[in-house]
């Protein structure tokens, strides 16, 4: 793609999520959510192949059929209140259609089918947008609108989310559909929260997003997009291999790590709120999330029996790491002991 061209789309993508994180009018948020969509269908489908022009489609027609539902939900709430104030969402009928507009817009449950397939569609630089940036602008306006939001609805597919996200990342062996799924889940336990203590919600999604990028961004350097390459890429870049172990258990929320922060916050807040059984569930469906996030962990570290692969094995290179990438892994492993910090800005 030309370089220009580039400049241009990423540019846009910050000033859509800006314009919408900004806003406090309908009418503006639309705008730079529908901004935010047209910079990134040239980033899915810059590659040509068939597989990236079918995500950019899908992916073009469930964000358009998202934001037609929140101009939708707006309108509605205009005609009854007379206001378009983003934080005056109150008609009932409105909160509804907006919840499943923006539910559709970050891929939650039952509005998820399209984000595994966009997402194997798409390169390993336009997935980490997809999975942190793009869900930027949502989560803000749920956070916005969330007093006006149905606690029991929003809970419901939070655990729904989660189940789905652990259940059906078990047996995929692409790297990007398993990031994807572990997506899914992870929206589930910031939704949960939201009704209740929407800054948590922020702190899980920047955690998150962190941890994500270091997994991408780690995925990309040494070119690994299936298991079967993931298991000779310890030849290529050994030290690196070895803290993308450390970073794909914190993702798994393991206690010593980074990744434990937020879902320990979230499951002491839903205990206080006397919701000690939504807890439990989404603590024991996040279980299934472990098995994949270790089995990637597995192979990352090659603790799997001998077995044949057809891949060969990979030169071992000299190249530097970026300084970012160790960086963003140095933050997605040792965040856990500045928790009393977070819990007194909290």
């Amino acid at each position: 793609m030309n370089p220009q061209a580039k400049l241009i789309f990423i540019i846009s993508l910050l000033l859509g999520t800006t314009i919408t994180m900004s806003s406090n009018h309908w009418i503006m948020a639309w705008m730079g959510l529908e901004i935010n969509t047209l910079a990134v269908l040239p980033l899915i489908s810059k590659s040509h192949h068939p597989r990236a022009i079918e995500a950019a489609t899908k992916y073009f027609l469930v964000q358009a059929a998202a934001s037609a539902l929140v101009l939708f939900s707006s309108m509605t709430n205009a005609w009854h209140t007379g206001q378009w104030d983003i934080t005056q969402l109150t008609q009932p009928t409105s909160c509804l259609i907006l919840t499943s507009a923006i539910a559709m817009k970050l891929g939650l449950v039952p509005f998820h089918f399209w984000f595994p397939e966009v997402l194997q569609g798409s390169p390993l630089t336009t997935g980490l947008l997809l999975s942190t940036i793009m869900k930027l602008p949502p989560i803000t306006l749920l956070y916005m609108t969330s007093p006006s939001l149905n606690p029991t609805l929003l809970t419901t597919m939070a655990i729904f989310s989660t189940a789905l996200g652990g259940w059906m990342g078990l047996n995929q062996t692409q790297i990007r559909k398993i990031l994807a799924f572990s997506s899914i889940s992870h929206l589930g336990w910031m939704v949960i929260i939201i009704s209740y203590n929407p800054k948590l919600t922020l702190l899980n999604f920047y955690l998150y997003a962190l941890m994500t990028t270091t997994v991408f961004l780690t995925m990309n350097s040494i070119k690994a997009l299936k298991l079967s390459t993931l298991m000779t890429a310890w030849t290529k870049v050994p030290s690196l291999n070895a803290m993308l172990l450390l970073t794909l258990l914190s993702l798994a929320g393991l206690p010593p790590l980074t990744g434990f922060l937020p879902k320990w916050l979230i499951i002491q807040e839903l205990t206080k709120q006397d919701m000690a059984p939504a807890a439990t569930i989404i603590s024991l469906l996040s279980l299934l999330g472990l098995f994949f996030y270790l089995r990637l962990a597995y192979c990352t570290t090659i603790t799997l029996p001998p077995h044949t692969t057809n891949h060969m094995k990979q030169w071992h290179i000299n190249k530097p790491t970026p300084i970012s990438i160790a960086i963003l892994t140095t933050m997605s492993i040792t965040l856990l002991p500045v928790a009393p910090m977070i819990l007194t800005i909290i």
